[in-house]
């Protein structure tokens, strides 16, 4: 699918697949039926490195990694502050995020910004699940058990949801990512996306 197509979308389904030395997440368009788990074509496909010094994500347009659709990199090795700039295939920036570092103490807030188009502030939606969250990283026995309730992100400007990001109720993680604005870039949408949950343990 190429950029064109991508940007005719506006439903996502994310779903993460974990191996010993990464982190991997397969995007797919979202059929109507998506909160069953129904998922469409693969338009991205993402790679974590583990205990990378630098966080740097590529995405490709599907799991043979033959083509790049986007990447993200931190513009530091502290991940406090930092903001993770969106390039193209051809390493052009086509937007950035960075998560709010104070107001997310208590809920996660991040800002994605679309150079002269937009920027967005999104913040997780349930300020109770946020809190349940935070108290459930700190407990020793929760080490290796995940937090299976979900959770929620609302992106916003002007008061106006312009992109959403909801987790499905499991064990494994997967989202489904809404768009409702005509202009955001697709491709800095699902990057965002998937540092919603491969960064946001940070």
């Amino acid at each position: 699918m190429d950029n064109a197509q991508l940007q005719t979308h506006d439903r996502f389904g994310v779903r993460q697949k974990t191996t010993l030395m990464a982190n991997q997440y397969v995007v797919t368009t979202a059929r109507p039926d998506a909160s069953a788990g129904s998922d469409g074509e693969v338009v991205a496909f993402a790679q974590q490195k583990r205990m990378a010094l630098k966080e740097q994500v590529t995405l490709y347009t599907d799991e043979s990694k033959d083509r790049v659709l986007c990447t993200f990199e931190a513009d530091q090795v502290l991940d406090i502050g930092a903001v993770y700039t969106v390039r193209d295939e051809e390493g052009n920036p086509i937007g950035s995020f960075r998560k709010k570092s104070v107001a997310s103490l208590l809920r996660s807030t991040w800002v994605l910004e679309q150079p002269g188009t937009m920027e967005l502030a999104g913040r997780e939606r349930n300020l109770l699940v946020a809190v349940l969250r935070r108290v459930w990283e700190f407990i020793p026995v929760t080490d290796f058990v995940p937090f299976i309730w979900p959770y929620h992100f609302d992106f916003t400007e002007g008061g106006k949801r312009l992109m959403a990001f909801d987790k499905k109720f499991g064990l494994r993680d997967r989202y489904v990512l809404d768009i409702a604005a005509p202009a955001l870039d697709r491709r800095l949408a699902i990057a965002q996306a998937v540092a919603l949950d491969a960064l946001q343990s940070r």
